[in-house]
């Protein structure tokens, strides 16, 4: 039974190491547009520029109990807009972002609804942002209202200049660039059930809004209409900002992704806007004078109320600090070190978790606990150890070997009974098979790492995790369960 104490499943993770290039072929990649001119051409100047504008942003510390969905951030060259859109990002550093969806309206082009960048790459001076083709293939056929193509990137800054900003904070995370056109309330509801739908659960998702306020000739007239603007922002309300852009009473020449934002970060949510920064390009450049061109910049997050149990930066380092001592005291002495109580109460609570060990690509080991039977900070010592010395496909991991092995902690949801595979998301869930005695378990990530589809996926739980031909999961007798996992690693840190 699933209760049992002292039950310990061990996880085999398969996956495959594909050599060929994502962006292999030359069309694949978008070359910019903007550098020199909207931000520096020369790699080692735009990565001082952007880390020394994180840098000198403000920190909001009061967003560490909420869950951070979106941001506004604005798309004006750094010299004008860059410390505003520091603010944004510096909110947001410490939350694990795999996957950002970026929301732009077109400045250029003509087109109704909003068109999706398919596949490839983007690439800026310092190196290539990988396109989430899962992501966008998942996307396709959800809404009538989105179209696939890459020609009406063409020319658009305002995707392109929040590139820099991620791949310095997030080096590893795939971008979802999409281009809005004209769109009523309807097609804005649409595109976001759209991007939610594929979203899912997942909490690893960002949305990015670009977007600069008041375009005009008069710097106090800039700073009462943004007033305004902001006011609307604050509600929250994508109905009521979509109303005042289209009265005239709000101007952003991105509002139509900040619509669609709002739309996705409300999912049944508490959510809120919170301006952190507002100027103009008057104010940064002291030309206030009537007849000189101004833009209003501001830099907003939409949060919603954090999920129960997710983990702070400082407790996800905790836990690998915990793992690594643990496994190097027992290498020395063969014995569990002690280890003070933490003051973290989610550190305490009883909770099921998986620890991984990996050394370059290889698996070197992985075993936990599915019922959280002790406290989370003491599970991860327990299952740290058992996965260096007591997974039975490996040798006894030795003091030597530590020193190149990366930790991985998997923290897991409570298990949830399901009827239908439909209710299984591939990515998100981890799954286990249950068939009288015998039994199997999957991570979330073994799906990512394997590329399966959901009856590979079974099917492999099936035969070579529980011992079940490849198809029990069909009969009407197996159970199936599904978990979440908070999955880190300090590779992430």
């Amino acid at each position: 039974m699933f209760g049992s104490r002292g039950l310990i499943f061990t996880l085999v993770i398969m996956f495959f190491l594909n050599l060929t290039p994502v962006c292999g072929h030359p069309l694949d990649v978008k070359d910019p547009e903007f550098s020199g001119l909207f931000y520096p051409a020369d790699p080692a100047e735009l990565t001082a520029l952007v880390d020394a504008l994180i840098e000198g942003a403000s920190l909001f510390p009061q967003f560490k109990e909420r869950e951070a969905c979106a941001l506004v951030v604005p798309h004006a060259g750094y010299v004008y807009s860059g410390a505003t859109a520091a603010c944004a990002y510096k909110a947001i550093k410490d939350k694990q972002v795999r996957t950002v969806v970026i929301l732009a309206s077109s400045h250029h082009h003509s087109l109704k609804g909003a068109c999706v960048y398919p596949q490839g790459c983007l690439r800026t001076p310092l190196g290539t942002c990988e396109i989430d083709n899962d992501f966008v293939r998942e996307l396709k056929g959800r809404s009538g209202d989105l179209s696939f193509g890459s020609s009406v990137f063409s020319g658009e800054h305002p995707i392109e200049v929040q590139l820099p900003f991620l791949q310095r904070l997030f080096p590893s995370c795939k971008v979802v660039p999409v281009v809005m056109g004209e769109c009523d309330l309807e097609s804005c509801r649409s595109i976001a059930s759209a991007l939610k739908a594929t979203i899912g659960g997942r909490n690893d998702v960002l949305i990015v809004a670009s977007s600069d306020m008041y375009h005009g000739y008069d710097w106090e007239e800039a700073g009462k209409v943004d007033a305004g603007t902001l006011a609307v922002l604050k509600q929250c309300s994508p109905e009521e900002l979509y109303g005042s852009l289209r009265s005239g009473n709000a101007q952003m020449c991105g509002g139509l992704p900040v619509v669609v934002a709002m739309m996705i970060c409300g999912n049944g949510k508490k959510a809120a806007l919170e301006v952190l920064q507002y100027t103009n390009s008057a104010a940064v450049t002291g030309d206030r004078k009537k007849g000189v061109w101004t833009v209003g910049y501001s830099a907003c997050i939409i949060s919603t109320e954090g999920r129960s149990g997710m983990l702070t930066t400082q407790e996800r380092k905790m836990l690998l600090d915990i793992a690594r001592s643990s496994i190097a005291g027992y290498l020395k002495t063969g014995k569990k070190t002690d280890i003070p109580e933490p003051s973290s109460t989610a550190l305490r609570q009883p909770t099921g978790v998986f620890v991984t060990l990996r050394k370059g690509a290889d698996l070197r080991g992985c075993i936990g606990s599915l019922v959280g039977e002790r406290p989370l900070y003491l599970a991860v010592q327990d299952m740290a150890v058992e996965s260096a010395v007591k997974d039975p496909r490996f040798m006894p991991l030795t003091l030597p070997e530590l020193e190149g092995v990366k930790i991985e902690v998997s923290v897991l949801s409570p298990l949830e009974k399901v009827d239908s595979i439909e209710r299984i998301k591939l990515g998100e869930h981890g799954v286990i098979v249950r068939k009288g005695m015998r039994s199997g378990v999957y991570l979330p990530q073994v799906a990512e790492e394997t590329g399966w589809n959901k009856e590979e996926f079974l099917s492999s739980l099936c035969a070579h995790k529980a011992g079940l031909s490849p198809d029990a999961w069909k009969q009407k007798d197996t159970e199936l369960y599904i978990f979440t996992a908070e999955v880190f690693s300090e590779n992430d840190f």
